[in-house]
């Protein structure tokens, strides 16, 4: 309570099944009203955590400051440039993270979109992975990747999935324009409900017999791709 008093940014919270009492009940609903994201658990899962007395709820403080998509995306506008999004799609190996974050920082992209939910968290060790572009690049952490996407569009930007599948690649597309790029997992890829919401699909040309690339590697391809045509517009 404490740390939320203090304004600390808090990645998640777990929460020892069973738990009750007005100080919790008080505490739960300040988690709930700052959309924390958290889980209820069981206290073994706790003690394997830390030894130390934690009374039922563990906070993990977040390393960096989390920015507000509808307040990145105005000022972005306001700077008279052209928005360029990446969307993080169900990543969750935290040095692929950090690479995609390097990557999409060096490319000059204006914002990290990531889930609350089903994703790596950043922590220390994704921010080495991202050789501290994590700290630099806007990363917004929305509760609803849908609500974000139709957020996206709403402000005029073209929204596109970057899929295997895609028939239409990265080199045939016009990506002068406001553009936020959905990537995926390299298991998964991108889902299939993210996949419906994009307004185009498109793929990295291959010529190798692997039949995919690393997440932070594609990523970086398919915004200077964009960056490459931003500075052609003929």
């Amino acid at each position: 309570m404490e740390a939320l008093e203090n304004g600390m940014p808090i990645e998640k919270v777990l929460i020892q099944k069973g738990l009750h009492g007005d100080n919790f009940q008080k505490l739960f609903q300040r988690i709930r009203r700052e959309k924390i994201p958290f889980q209820v658990v069981p206290i073994e899962k706790l003690n394997r955590v830390t030894r130390k007395n934690h009374q039922g709820i563990i906070a993990f403080g977040s390393l960096i400051e989390y920015q507000p998509l509808h307040e990145v995306l105005p000022m972005v506008f306001e700077q008279g440039e052209t928005p360029l999004l990446v969307l993080a799609d169900g990543i969750t190996d935290v040095r692929n993270l950090g690479a995609l974050a390097r990557s999409a920082e060096c490319a000059g992209a204006h914002a990290l979109i990531i889930p609350e939910k089903g994703m790596a968290p950043i922590n220390a060790e994704a921010i080495k992975a991202s050789s501290g572009a994590l700290n630099r690049i806007p990363v917004c952490r929305e509760s609803s990747i849908p609500e974000s996407i139709a957020f996206i569009r709403e402000c005029g930007i073209e929204v596109i999935a970057c899929d295997e599948k895609g028939k239409e690649t990265i080199y045939e597309a016009d990506l002068r324009g406001p553009v936020a790029i959905i990537m995926g997992s390299e298991d998964k890829g991108v889902s299939p409900a993210s996949l419906k919401l994009a307004g185009k699909i498109l793929s990295i040309p291959m010529k190798g017999k692997i039949a995919s690339l690393n997440v932070s590697v594609a990523t970086g391809i398919v915004l200077f791709e964009a960056q490459r045509q931003r500075a052609n517009p003929q």
